[in-house]
This record gives structure tokens, sequence and C-alpha cells, in this order.
């Protein structure tokens, strides 16, 4: 009866010791992959941003709102409506003209 008490107590205190390692280990990888993520986000958002100031008229700040408003790429930001651009914090109607002329 006590060794019986016993193996169980040992597969209990075994089970619990074996079970917190292996999620722990899990969340560790999963950590890393989620961090490798991120900075591969900021370096394509940096890029693409890079990318929209080569457009005629658009500098920094217009490139990154334009970016944030949801036009990631140059024939996005060229073949947007004009009523689209202008709703974009930072863009006037000259940098439309300028856009449209593009086309």
């Amino acid at each position: 009866m006590i060794s019986e008490f016993l193996s169980k107590l040992k597969s209990i205190l075994f089970k619990s010791a074996v079970t917190p390692e292996t999620p722990l280990k899990k969340e560790k990888k999963a950590a890393k992959s989620a961090k490798t993520k991120t900075k591969t986000k900021t370096v394509n958002s940096k890029k693409n941003i890079e990318t929209l100031t080569t457009l005629p008229g658009v500098g920094a700040k217009s490139a990154k709102a334009l970016y944030e408003a949801g036009f990631k790429t140059k024939k996005a930001v060229i073949a947007a409506d004009e009523k689209d651009l202008l709703a974009v914090s930072g863009v006037g109607i000259n940098l439309v003209k300028k856009l449209k002329k593009l086309k």
C-alpha cells in the first residue's frame, strides 16, 4: 500500500517537473520568432517609405503619412483616387496634381 502511494507520488512529482519545461521552451521560441517578424516589418516599412520619397513632391513626412494611410507602394499612390489622397494629412492639392501627372 505504501509502495503504491509512493509510486503515484513519484509519477505526480515527475510529471509536474517535466511539464513546465516544455511550455517555457515553446514560449522562448515564439518570443524569438515574434522579434524577428517585428524587425522584418520595421525594415520593410522603412524601405517602402524611402521608395515613396522618390515620387515628385513627396518628402519624408508625406511619405510616412501615405504609408500609414495604406498606400504602401508607388503604384498604389499613383493609382489612387484624388479624394483618397487628399484625405491623407500632409497631402495637398499641389502634391496630388504632381502625382496625377505620372499616370
